[in-house]
């Protein structure tokens, strides 16, 4: 046989067809592909996460370092799938959920800085049933005071959790993939508001979905479509999807949760979405539906790092990105809040429901991203990423 067949081969039909003695070989091919193509690693962090990994309180992490000019490490420890002890990868796939949510206000804040939209907008411009929102000004288990708030729900308040909307409505069942987007955000404008628009906060899924109907209606795209022409197209996030493809999924890293006893771990699904995952009848949830890798939002918070620019190209004004990443929140709140992150004096970002984790930290100018699949953790699997996160700023950090 031809030498170079088995390379043939594997490129044609993919590792999952090559013979199980092939694999070990090819994945240290892959480890010398990177190191020829530069893909930086880091020692002090793999040796921050390998504990947990075996310890079996973290079954894998992908995690990244960058500034705003260039990836600065790399690291890929414990495996996607511990069963079949499949290394994790540097291309692993990870539910990233409400980091969904900083994409889904992203997208948005393109069409405010066209001028299309103003944060100072009533949602009911764009989506007339919400001119006949009510307030539910007392309740209990038998009653319901309504009332109509005092002012209209903005744009601004949607994207900041202060809106009144609840987390998401009854006619959204515990799997939130279902509704197509304009019957959920239809259901959401027919439930009564917890509170006065811009006097609380409360985690709104029902907020950033309406955000992402919004965009449909002023684009005149569907909601996948902007997000992939706008915004995952011009930064290169090529694996950004709501639908994995076939070979997407064969990337996917398992999810995990302790186990009874809570000292081991164990196999879980992703609970709040519909299997299979790649099947056409899953509906965009904007403030929760992506996959992704490291290095897609790697490239996310490093144009968010810099102002908007990604490689010589404006993606957000500067302004988008400082209102993205102010605190929007009351300042009698303790929740601080911008538009689509969490923030801090220093750090904006997000977390999703599985422990994944992005943050742009403007005062060190780093991005650090963390990819688990996690659904809790046995032990101190829980501070693997505020390690991860301490050795990265003490390696990098300014």
């Amino acid at each position: 046989m031809n030498s170079r067949f088995p390379v043939l081969f594997m490129l044609i039909a993919g590792v999952g067809c090559l013979p199980a003695a092939l694999r070990p070989q090819f994945a240290a091919a892959q480890a010398t592909t990177a190191a020829e193509e530069g893909i930086p690693k880091n020692a002090r962090i793999t040796a921050v996460l390998e504990p947990f990994v075996k310890r079996h309180e973290v079954a894998g992490a992908v995690t990244l370092v960058a500034n705003k000019d260039k990836v600065l490490a790399v690291d890929a420890v414990g495996f996607a799938d511990v069963g079949a002890k499949r290394p994790i990868q540097r291309d692993s796939l990870f539910w990233i959920a409400s980091q969904s949510k900083t994409l889904t206000t992203a997208a948005l804040m393109i069409l405010v800085d066209e001028g299309k939209v103003s944060l100072g907008d009533p949602v009911e411009k764009y989506l007339p049933e919400y001119a006949d929102v009510w307030l539910a000004k007392e309740r209990d288990a038998k009653h319901m005071l309504l009332v109509r708030p005092a002012r209209k729900i903005t744009i601004r308040d949607i994207l900041s959790h202060t809106s009144g909307l609840p987390f998401r409505s009854a006619a959204e069942p515990v799997v939130l993939d279902l509704l197509p987007l304009d019957v959920a955000v239809r259901s959401y404008a027919v439930t009564p508001l917890d509170y006065e628009p811009g006097k609380g906060y409360r985690y709104s899924n029902a907020g950033i979905n309406t955000a992402g109907r919004i965009i449909e209606i002023v684009s005149g795209m569907p909601y996948e479509t902007f997000m992939r022409r706008r915004l995952f197209e011009p930064l290169g996030m090529n694996d950004t999807v709501i639908r994995p493809t076939p070979a997407q999924l064969r990337r996917l890293a398992k999810g995990y949760r302790p186990n009874a006893a809570k000292n081991d771990l164990e196999e879980t699904t992703i609970t709040q979405l519909t299997y299979p995952l790649d099947h056409a009848r899953r509906q965009p949830m904007p403030a929760g539906g992506f996959f992704s890798t490291a290095d897609d939002v790697g490239r996310f918070c490093r144009m968010l790092l810099n102002d908007g620019m990604w490689e010589g190209k404006q993606i957000l004004s500067s302004a988008a990105v400082a209102e993205m990443s102010k605190r929007q929140t009351p300042p009698e709140l303790k929740e601080s809040y911008g538009l689509g992150c969490s923030v801090t004096s220093d750090t904006f970002g997000h977390g999703g429901a599985m422990a994944t984790n992005m943050t742009i930290n403007k005062k060190l100018g780093l991005v650090t991203v963390y990819l688990v699949q996690h659904h809790g953790f046995p032990g101190k699997g829980g501070q693997a990423q505020g390690e991860f996160r301490k050795a990265a700023e003490t390696e990098f950090g300014k």
